[in-house]
């Protein structure tokens, strides 16, 4: 968790303002800083479809916002915290060990539109007669551990198996979010126009 603190920013803009409008500015800035935070949260949902090839949609939605209140003047951008546990390494670095299991590399399985195994897939493999679970050396010797599928002899030739689904073990990310660091420039670069805007729009509908 990080902060960016625009309180400063806030109490020199009321410094200009005439007493009307100096009324305003809790309900304005409120309502800038929940826009600003739907900014953040676009600018990373658009981060992680660049980043990532095909991140599903459950990736990308767990970017959510915590409107501000004008008696309570902070918002919030966050990520859920399932999403977040195996995001975390492509913010601070480290290994894409996902819940602390092997991960799934399809080989000759099909994917769903996101290029991942579907949720179903691997218990139906594996509820298959001719498909088993384990290490199998290859042809350097050495044992690949997966989903595998004995396929029979046909057409002359031998009976084989099939890799299906390799189980790796985690290794180190290599693509980088730099979540912080975006947050941080689109707030900057977004608070004059859309605090300006919303005092506008504060002071034009106040009574």
């Amino acid at each position: 968790m990080f902060d960016i603190n625009v309180r400063g920013d806030v109490k020199g803009i009321e410094r200009t303002l005439n007493d009307f409008a100096y009324r305003q500015m809790p309900f304005a800035t409120a309502q800038a800083l929940t826009g600003l935070a739907k900014i953040v949260q676009a600018g990373e949902q658009d981060a992680m479809k660049s980043v990532f090839d095909r991140p599903t949609p459950f990736t990308v939605n767990s970017v959510g916002v915590k409107a501000a209140r004008k008696d309570d003047l902070q918002t919030m951008v966050f990520v859920k915290d399932i999403a977040a546990a195996y995001l975390e390494p492509y913010e601070n670095g480290g290994t894409n060990k996902l819940n602390s299991r092997a991960l799934l590399r399809p080989a000759n399985a099909p994917l769903n539109q996101y290029g991942n195994l579907a949720k179903t897939k691997l218990a139906q493999l594996k509820a298959k007669g001719n498909v088993f679970v384990g290490k199998v050396k290859g042809k350097g010797g050495q044992e690949i551990n997966g989903v595998w599928q004995r396929v029979p002899p046909k057409n002359g030739k031998p009976a084989s198996i099939q890799l299906l689904i390799k189980f790796e073990d985690a290794h180190p990310v290599t693509q980088h979010l730099d979540y912080r660091q975006r947050a941080e420039l689109l707030v900057r670069s977004n608070f004059n126009r859309v605090l300006g805007a919303s005092l506008a729009r504060a002071i034009a509908t106040a009574r």
